[in-house]
């Protein structure tokens, strides 16, 4: 496309130049989002969906009407691809001199004048202080800090009623693992909370993978085939995934039991699920009160180094004023044992390791009947754990944070597994429907 813009050497020249502005023609999808006049945009769509393409196309035609665009993406990496569209799409104006670019700071700009492109990366939301924009891009918005928003970019659109763009893909467990957002699911619940916007201020749009046309069908077909139904469901279609078919737990039967402070406790355990690599060590502490129900306290599972996990369950048990951890010995009980006494702190904690006579699934099993009992209620929000449990199908492996409850449920309510030293007078009780757990108290 061609482009006559106007630019200010001086006060006293105005110089008309006619130069050509390459842009790609925008899909069905893409030209819902561009040409919609909503003052807020939320778009959930597949990889490779073209979301990042559109995004350069609505940043380009901003600043070619005068308009101040910032776009940001959580890492260099990420916001490559929508600066190397940008420059693209203006290296005739730039190498005329009309519009100047500065690589290393990433700006686009029309000299003497407001107007021009920003891309920067918004990792920390504290990157995005300090400046100010008409239109504000959040790409891979999944992955980011809620304050990105809430703090930063909201104010800075308040002095011309700026517009803003939130871009996302319903985040997996593996995608999540990456993130800085205190909810994971924060993107997912803004594009809700729009839905149910009666004003024309707010607008959602949602495709998939297949919706780019310019996507290899061949390629689509092949990646499918090597990903799993969920990952699927949620990369490639785009959807957010409450419940998954199949998996043990319900986000719904937890919300049900949910409360937000904890009766008086008769015990409180630090389930422990180590990590020999990369992965999160699980980390939940439980109690269990006179009622005989079960309260998650705290979920302070963490990634990094044996000494760092170890110090953490160490601060846990503190925290928590825990009298027990709990571990499995067929995972690195005694390894777990041996490095909590290793730290600061940990030398003369109590370490329970339990002996498992069976699989994890057929121990998972009833730590979930006891969710759908009413037994077991969550103190607050645990949205990292709860995604965990409800992703989890028998057959798949079983994510840290939601081994390290079960082990402490299994300590708690004795469901099924020899327990070294502790107590094992409920180990042989909860095996039947017939007793209750407010029995054994």
């Amino acid at each position: 496309m061609s482009d006559t813009s106007t630019t200010t050497g001086s006060q006293e020249e105005i110089e008309q130049i006619e130069l050509n502005v390459e842009l790609p023609r925008p899909f069905d999808k893409q030209a819902e989002v561009i040409h919609s006049k909503a003052k807020r945009k939320v778009v959930k769509a597949g990889r490779r969906a073209g979301k990042t393409e559109m995004a350069a196309i609505i940043a380009v035609e901003g600043l070619l009407e005068g308009h101040r665009i910032l776009y940001a993406a959580p890492t260099t990496i990420q916001h490559e691809k929508f600066w190397k569209a940008c420059t693209f799409a203006l290296a005739d104006p730039i190498q005329s001199g009309l519009y100047r670019k500065n690589e290393s700071e990433h700006v686009i700009e029309l000299p003497f004048t407001d107007q021009r492109i920003k891309a920067k990366t918004a990792w920390n939301a504290d990157t995005l202080r300090g400046d100010w924009a008409d239109v504000l891009i959040l790409d891979e918005w999944q992955l980011m800090n809620e304050d990105a928003w809430e703090r930063v970019g909201a104010p800075m659109l308040l002095d011309n009623n700026g517009d803003a763009l939130f871009i996302f893909t319903p985040p997996s467990l593996h995608s999540r693992s990456a993130s800085k957002a205190k909810n994971p699911r924060h993107a997912s619940k803004m594009f809700k909370e729009a839905q149910r916007d009666t004003t024309s201020r707010w607008a959602v749009f949602h495709w998939t993978s297949h919706d780019n046309p310019h996507l290899s069908r061949k390629a689509l077909e092949n990646i499918t085939l090597d990903m799993t139904v969920l990952a699927v469901k949620q990369e490639i279609m785009a959807e957010d995934v409450d419940d998954v078919e199949g998996a043990l737990w319900k986000l719904e039967t937890i919300d049900r039991h949910r409360v937000r402070q904890a009766p008086l406790l008769r015990r409180v355990v630090v389930g422990v699920d180590p990590t020999g690599g990369a992965a999160e060590a699980g980390i939940v502490a439980v109690g269990i009160g006179w009622d005989g129900h079960g309260y998650v306290l705290r979920d302070d599972s963490v990634r990094g180094s044996p000494g760092t996990w170890a110090g953490r369950v160490v601060k846990s048990h503190g925290d928590s004023e825990a009298d027990k951890i709990v571990a499995e010995r067929n995972y690195g009980g005694e390894m777990v044992e041996h490095t909590i006494r290793s730290v600061e702190g940990g030398k003369y904690l109590p370490v329970a390791v339990q002996t498992s006579t069976r699989g994890k699934l057929v121990r998972a099993e009833p730590a979930a009947a006891l969710y759908e009992r009413g037994l077991v209620h969550h103190v607050g929000d645990f949205t990292q754990l709860e995604e965990e449990m409800c992703s989890y199908v028998p057959g798949d492996k079983s994510p840290n944070r939601m081994d390290a409850l079960v082990f402490a449920l299994i300590e708690l309510f004795g469901l099924g597994s020899s327990l070294e030293p502790g107590d094992s007078k409920q180990a042989d009780i909860l095996e039947s429907e017939a007793i209750t757990v407010a029995e054994l108290y």
